[in-house]
């Protein structure tokens, strides 16, 4: 499969780091859990990939779509998946299916207290964002 990866080097690096070694290095990166998810571009069609942050939500993974520090848009893969839904995941050297959405109302507020613990950083960056910063469950596409 011809996977595009990102631009920015060191994301680069962690990812292909991280799919080496089944996650054995990059799954604890930036003080906390990652993960890997390949989704579909929304304008080209091809693979893309990235290492994010993640959390555990019961058998759901949580994401914080908040691109750098400084941005007042949100990130490409967000906007990939929000068009784009199903995606690959890999968590150390588990692979899988899932279907991406968007939280909103109470699930997104108490979803992002839940990051904000485990990544305090978030907290920074929505100070410095003048937008709301989306917060995407990913849920495990089972069989039958």
């Amino acid at each position: 499969m011809n996977v595009v990866d990102s631009p920015d080097a060191s994301v680069t690096e962690h990812v292909r780091r991280y799919i080496a070694t089944d996650g054995e290095s990059g799954y604890m990166e930036g003080g906390t859990t990652n993960l890997i998810v390949t989704y579909r571009g929304r304008k080209s069609g091809k693979l893309y990939r990235t290492g994010l942050f993640f959390g555990q939500d019961n058998d759901s993974y949580v994401l914080v779509a908040s691109g750098s520090a400084i941005t007042h848009t949100h990130p490409q893969w967000y906007l990939n998946v929000a068009a784009n839904p199903d995606v690959e995941v890999q968590i150390k050297g588990e692979r899988f299916a899932a279907r991406a959405r968007t939280a909103v109302g109470s699930e997104r507020e108490r979803l992002w207290n839940l990051m904000v613990e485990q990544a305090p950083i978030y907290r920074t960056y929505e100070a410095r964002s003048r937008r709301t910063i989306p917060i995407v469950v990913l849920e495990r596409v089972t069989d039958g």
